[in-house]
């Protein structure tokens, strides 16, 4: 069998039992049963079981951008390219509950270098939709006043909303990818809009 096969079995095993179990709980006897090879041979793949966890999840976070990345399509209007890319976000991560619960729970509970490795996957989503919003902006005036910083800021709050909302769909069958989609969607589009359109909440001077 091909090395690249083989390994992704390996992986495919790795990122169910990590998942499902925890890092901690989860065994590279387990792992070896699972991928129907020798735990020696998983060894000699991926070293150890440090390596093995920090492969699935950079495999698990490159999965999931391109699955965002490749949801949005160019030469949409700017709420649909949001909305594309919401939609796959949540239908992603409810067809891989597993890679999710690696990305979303296990790296970040058992820090670095696990928790780093998630960092770099999320600075690339918010990257990203970064420039979803800001293109929004620039379709919405000619010469946009929102500033960097609430674009920046709207972004990393899409971001973490979109995190939360994925694990709490995870855990309710009855939320569909759609469903959470919209939720998000429908909270997140009527903020940027106010704000593109210079409406703004501020505080009351009453305490």
């Amino acid at each position: 069998m091909p090395r690249a096969v083989r390994e992704r079995q390996m992986l495919d095993a790795a990122v169910r039992s990590f998942g499902q179990q925890g890092y901690r709980a989860a065994s590279m006897d387990e792992i070896a049963e699972l991928a129907g090879v020798s735990k020696p041979l998983v060894y000699l793949y991926l070293n150890s079981k440090e390596e093995l966890f920090s492969a699935c999840i950079r495999r698990e976070a490159r999965s999931l951008v391109d699955a965002v990345q490749s949801g949005v399509r160019p030469g949409v209007a700017a709420d649909r390219q949001l909305w594309l890319g919401l939609r796959a976000f949540f239908e992603h991560t409810a067809r891989h509950p597993d890679g999710w619960s690696i990305l979303h729970h296990q790296a970040r509970m058992h820090g670095e270098p696990f928790a780093a490795e998630v960092c770099v996957l999320r600075e690339e989503i918010v990257k990203f939709v970064t420039g979803l919003i800001g293109e929004a902006a620039r379709e919405a005036h000619r010469d946009p006043a929102l500033p960097d910083g609430d674009v920046a800021g709207l972004a990393q709050a899409l971001v973490g909303a979109a995190e939360s909302l994925a694990g709490w769909a995870n855990e309710n069958p009855g939320v569909s990818a759609k469903e959470a989609a919209a939720t998000l969607m429908n909270f997140a589009w009527a903020g940027l809009d106010n704000l593109m359109q210079g409406v703004r909440w501020a505080p009351s001077p009453r305490p």
